[in-house]
């Protein structure tokens, strides 16, 4: 079954409800080993438009995955990102702002990572944290010291969302291509992953009780994500939902999208002037000598 990267597109304008977005689809893969075969061939594709995109050296990649704790987006960075050359692509992890961080402006420290032409850039969580976990836990931007945010009201996040818009918009006008990915998971699925890294030792590592404590606003989580995804999910910048409880089809979906999305700027290797093949065959003459 072809994977159509529309199914999971949140349109312009459309109202995002996540209750009603599905954590799970039907899977795209009959076994393990199948999963695998579709996988790789996916992975060899990659590697091989990630080469165009270097030598055409006209276009930008910038993926932006967010979601809740362990919905599986180191997973999905590593294994459908494990093909393309590591000299063209960076990754970047995006946490609580240092002090420097925050005697900026909130897309400050974002934008100075954003990918060159030629190459794909990931942000794991991005310059959104500033709509989502900013607006749980007010207290975050009133540490920013933004001023007239003494008291937080709904024109902040408005303004925070034209901010963001305008410069995807500016970015995209530039060359650099955005795809944005929520990995939707459900709560029970969440509560799973926590047991089992709470029960695995080569696990435990990933868990922190900080993870409790904010599964505990799993309700404002969603309802913000929805707002920020009927917001900000524009016709040249479109979000995907991603469904998450399953981590394999969710790889799956995330590699068809990126794959889709660089094959559809119909990129070309560099042809060389009449002048150049000249020069190419005199020296050509030369080391045949």
């Amino acid at each position: 079954m072809k994977i159509n990267s529309k199914d999971f597109q949140v349109g312009q304008g459309e109202k995002v409800d996540l209750q009603r977005w599905p954590t799970t689809a039907e899977p795209f893969y009959n076994s393990k080993n199948q999963y695998k075969k579709l996988l790789k061939e996916r992975i060899k594709q990659l590697s091989s438009q990630q080469q165009l995109l270097y030598a055409s050296n006209r276009h930008a990649f910038l993926l932006i995955f967010q979601a809740m704790d362990a919905a599986g987006k180191d997973g999905a960075i590593k294994h459908v990102m494990s093909g393309v050359n590591p000299q063209g692509c960076q990754v970047f992890s995006f946490k609580h702002p240092n002090q420097i961080e925050l005697q900026h402006d909130f897309l400050w420290r974002t934008t100075r990572e954003l990918p060159e032409r030629g190459r794909i850039g990931i942000f794991n969580r991005s310059y959104y944290e500033e709509v989502l976990i900013a607006r749980v836990h007010p207290e975050i931007l009133q540490s920013e010291g933004v001023p007239g945010q003494e008291k937080i009201q709904q024109t902040v996040w408005d303004e925070r969302y034209r901010s963001i818009i305008n410069l995807e918009r500016h970015l995209h006008i530039n060359g650099t291509r955005i795809l944005k990915f929520f990995l939707h998971l459900s709560k029970e699925e969440q509560r799973k992953r926590f047991l089992e890294r709470i029960d695995n030792p080569h696990k435990n590592w990933k868990f922190s009780v900080a993870d409790i404590e904010e599964r505990k606003f799993w309700k404002q989580y969603m309802m913000f994500y929805g707002q920020c995804l009927t917001a900000t999910s524009t016709e040249n910048v479109p979000w995907y939902v991603v469904p998450a409880d399953d981590k394999k089809n969710a790889r799956l979906i995330v590699s068809q999208i990126l794959l889709d999305s660089l094959e559809g700027l119909g990129m070309a290797y560099p042809t060389s002037s009449k002048d150049r093949q000249s020069e190419l065959l005199a020296i050509r003459s030369e080391l045949m000598k």
